[in-house]
């Protein structure tokens, strides 16, 4: 039994490497996060500053390097 295959230029091979390297180095990134995060040390100080301030503190400062990523 003959198959014929698709002549392939080696494209498809780097970019599914390229995907598993991106989600990968995500996938390390949150599981470093949680590891952080779960020292009691960490859970303590990030308690009193309080989550909601620092996301909200933060929303200036990301929105002005959105703009001038734009420019």
């Amino acid at each position: 039994m003959a198959m014929e295959l698709e002549p392939t230029n080696g494209n498809d091979a780097n970019e599914t490497r390229d995907t598993l390297f991106l989600l990968g180095g995500a996938a390390f990134i949150v599981f470093g996060a949680g590891l952080i995060l779960s020292t009691p040390v960490v859970r303590k100080a990030l308690g009193g500053a309080g989550i909601g301030n620092l996301i909200g503190q933060a929303m200036p400062d990301f929105e002005k390097y959105l703009k001038l990523r734009a420019m």
